[in-house]
């Protein structure tokens, strides 16, 4: 039961849009009725308005770093053990993919994926940040960045802890990750994914 009483938490935690809140607060279209039409950081930059997007980015990293950190500090006095906390990882990325406050209608998860590693443990999430930095700086694809760094996030677990529960929950999360971004990487096989930078504006 507690299990179930954590993940649901971490599920409400992480359908907390920031993109579609912040777009609101900054009176800015739905961030889901333009660009790519996902509620993420990323498309919110295409509005224009780069603290709306620096709002987006930080508020959907700290929703997955929060419920890690409650499932760590909170959890054990309740009996939650690391299967629960990386069962709450899951949830409170599944819950940004397809929040129940927003129609089911979420983000790709780049940025609550970067929150939860920050959780697990700062020099993983630190790690994976970098890789994305070098891979978006040397190639200007927010996208190529995001998968190259999901298939990294595992790798570095590994290497740092080893094989747990926890390196479970981050291979679960790369994976949908990867999904999300399946019209990305058809679009960057073809030639026609958007560059960091690129404006699609709002009509």
């Amino acid at each position: 039961m507690i299990y179930l009483a954590f993940a649901l938490a971490a599920y409400l935690i992480g359908s907390l849009s920031f993109a579609v809140v912040v777009s609101r607060v900054f009176g800015l279209a739905d961030p889901r009725t333009y660009g790519s039409k996902n509620p993420g950081a990323t498309n919110v930059l295409r509005s224009g308005n780069k603290a709306a997007a620096a709002l987006t980015l930080a508020g959907d990293c700290f929703k997955g770093w929060l419920a890690v950190w409650l499932a760590q500090k909170i959890g054990p006095q309740y009996g939650l053990d690391e299967a629960g906390v990386a069962l709450v990882a899951i949830f409170v990325f599944i819950g940004h993919l397809w929040p129940v406050f927003f129609k089911f209608v979420g983000g790709k998860g780049v940025a609550t994926a970067l929150g939860v590693l920050l959780g697990v443990n700062g020099w993983l999430g630190l790690a994976t940040l970098v890789t994305w930095l070098v891979i978006a700086y040397a190639f200007r694809y927010s996208s190529l960045a995001a998968l190259v760094a999901a298939v990294f996030a595992p790798f570095y677990y590994g290497l740092l802890f080893g094989t747990d529960e926890i390196l479970l929950a981050i291979l679960v999360m790369s994976a949908l990750l990867v999904y999300r971004h399946r019209a990305n990487i058809g679009n960057l096989l073809a030639g026609k994914e958007s560059r960091i930078g690129s404006k699609k504006k709002a009509g």
